[in-house]
């Protein structure tokens, strides 16, 4: 997974696509687990939440410890 520091609001924009960059599948996945290990998929819009929990249910992200 690349490393990124992602601000909040870098994460969430990358990963609703309204920052117009082009985000390869690894960047995505760091913004994803960004927004999973602060906390912020699940209290942002419910379908944050819910790709969240695909995403770790499919080995794509990681439960925050």
């Amino acid at each position: 997974m690349t490393e990124c520091k992602w601000t909040d609001y870098d994460a969430v924009a990358a990963c609703e696509g309204f920052d117009n960059e082009d985000h390869d599948a690894d960047e995505l996945r760091g913004a994803w687990q960004h927004l999973i290990n602060t906390g912020l998929a699940w209290t942002l819009q419910g379908s944050f939440g819910r790709t969240a929990a695909r995403l770790i249910e499919a080995g794509e992200c990681h439960a925050k410890a």
